[in-house]
Order: C-alpha cells, then structure tokens, then sequence
C-alpha cells in the first residue's frame, strides 16, 4: 500500500494534475493500494490552506479522474478521511510550518477536545462543545458520500499523528471530564460514532481502515496496551484492518530504526486477530516481504521509499523473484 502523504499542493481542497500523476506513478510502478494523503472532511479540519480535501461536491470530479485511472491500471484506490483538529491551520512545511493565526490570510481557529495547544507558542484551539462534535461526525459521513461518488474503495480514517480523533484518544490531550474524557472507554468514544457515521454512508463490502498512533512514547499518554484494546473493540464494530503508525500528538523521543513500528502490528495482530498494517522505515524487498510471510502484518505500507521510487513494486517482485504484470508500455524495459 502507497502510504498517505501529503503533498501541500492543493488550492481550496482540490486535485489537480500533480495528485494524478503522483497517485497514478504508483499504480502503475505496481503497488496493490494507492491510498491518498489526508484528505480533510471540512476546511478548517486542514493542516494547511493547501491540503487535499472532499468537503465540497466538487471536489468530485477531479477525484474520480484519479481512481479511474489507478484501476485501469490494476490496482486499488482508497482515501484517507482526516480533521487535523488543533495541528490545523499550520504554514506548509517547506515554508516553515509554523501555525497561522486565526486573523491573518490563510488561518483559521483550531477546534480540539479541549482547550491544550499543540505546542506552547501556538494559540489555544477552541474545545469542541456536542454542536460541534456532532458536525465533525457529519462532515465524516458526508466525506464517505463523496468518497463513493469519487469512485474510492477503501476508506481509511486518520485517527493518529496528534490529529483529531488521536486527540480525544490521548490522555494528554483530552483532559474532558464529560462522556468523551476521563477513562479509556469515554476517549474511545468520538472514534468509535466517527466510525459509526461513516458507516452509515460507506457499503459494508468496502473495507474500512483507521489509521492509530500506537504509541504516543511519552509516559502517561496512549500506549501500546491502550492500541490493542482499541483493536479488539474496532474488530468488533466492522473495522477491517488497523493501520499501525506511532507517536505525532506530543514531543517525543522516538528510537527511529528500519521497522521501528513492525512490533505494533504485529502485536496487535497476534493478540487480537485483527488485520494491520505495518509502516515506517521499511525501504527494502527483502525487509517487506519477511514482515508478511513471517506474520508479522497483513499490509506493508510505503511512504518515502515509494516516494524515491514509484516502481519500487516491480522491481521488488524482481528481486524476489516473481513473475507480475507490467504495463504493456514499460514491458521492454523487464528485467531479464
């Protein structure tokens, strides 16, 4: 799976031709499926004024351009619905990423389950009141209508990386004392009526993923422990495979090595049953295809190395010795 990443390169929410050659390159470079970067469910639920987004019906058109081509190429579409909560309304990265205030050009108040910023320096998002849940869980389930018109068949949900749903997730982000904040089950609540929303829009035949930081590696936050308990409890309201990703909601200190966030996946896999998906530093043929075949994932998920290399697919089939389908255009240039 081509792992969501995104590309700041969007005005108003919309595709353009960078998303479909970025997304096509890899399906035709062979990946099984071509995930989307977050795509935001409402504008201020953006990272930045220059994210992807399915929050308008015209949004649609542009899309469906997009995943008509991935499947003629013989793989799978899927978008990645997300709310950046109160890491939105940020600068793109490559122009410093710092936050934009609510009164200058480009910005925006930031809504989050309570008051805490994301860092000190940055204005104190606004807490989300019912009203304003309530239109999230709106904005997600119309999100999923689009999605469909758009022609995608997989959904994932972003609920990790400090964004949103991960911050009613995280005890150190969601200090709520109402029915969203307190215990394990109450800041599992938004996440699980996301689901259910979405659900309402989204047909049962097509998987739906969600996306988890297991671990915020900071001491009293969400942890390891906390992801597999999730798990079992999304096993049983329909999610089909969790994607497992770490850390994003705090500062922390990661011990970033190739693989680093396997043994999540395949914890939760072993302890649950539940179908994941592993991510993070994985950069070889080799390396994928052990965490598969040795049961440690269901799913590996790529990011920068597909990013160096749309083919990568091919050329590890290659590598392993495997004989798969090139596009009739390339096929004079096979390995032999």
């Amino acid at each position: 799976m081509v792992s969501p990443m995104c590309e700041y390169s969007s005005e108003d929410g919309f595709a353009n031709d960078w998303h479909l050659v970025h997304l096509g390159s890899r399906a035709v470079g062979g990946a099984a499926l071509v995930m989307t970067e977050a795509a935001a469910v409402s504008p201020e639920g953006r990272i930045t004024a220059s994210d992807l987004g399915i929050y308008k019906d015209e949004h649609i058109a542009k899309l469906k351009q997009i995943t008509d081509f991935i499947h003629r190429h013989d793989a799978v579409s899927g978008i990645q619905l997300a709310h950046a909560g109160r890491k939105a309304s940020h600068v793109v990265p490559w122009n410093g990423g710092a936050q934009v205030p609510p009164d200058s050009p480009g910005g925006w108040k930031t809504v989050a389950p309570g008051m805490i910023p994301f860092t000190e320096k940055e204005e104190p998002p606004l807490a989300l009141d019912k009203a304003g849940i309530e239109k999230v869980k709106s904005d997600f389930k119309a999100a999923a209508l689009r999605a469909i018109a758009a022609g995608f068949k997989v959904i994932e949900l972003h609920a990790a990386h400090g964004y949103l749903i991960h911050e009613f997730l995280s005890p150190l982000s969601n200090h709520r004392t109402d029915e969203y904040g307190g215990p394990f089950e109450n800041r599992s609540r938004f996440l699980l009526e996301v689901i259910e929303a979405v659900q309402q829009a989204w047909p049962e035949e097509n998987p739906l993923f969600v996306r988890i930081s297991a671990s915020d590696w900071t001491e009293g936050g969400w942890t390891a422990d906390d992801s597999v308990a999730l798990s079992r409890v999304l096993k049983t309201k329909g999610v089909d495979l969790v994607d497992c990703s770490s850390g994003g909601n705090v500062s922390a200190r990661i011990p970033l090595k190739p693989g680093y966030q396997v043994e999540f996946a395949e914890r939760i896999k072993k302890e649950t049953g539940m179908l994941t998906g592993a991510v993070g530093l994985i950069t070889e043929s080799g390396q994928a295809n052990a965490i598969v075949e040795e049961g440690q994932a269901d799913l590996v998920i790529m990011a920068r190395e597909l990013l160096r290399d749309p083919y990568f697919p091919l050329r590890a089939a290659h590598e392993l010795g495997h004989e798969v389908k090139w596009p009739v255009q390339y096929e004079r240039a096979k390995w032999q």
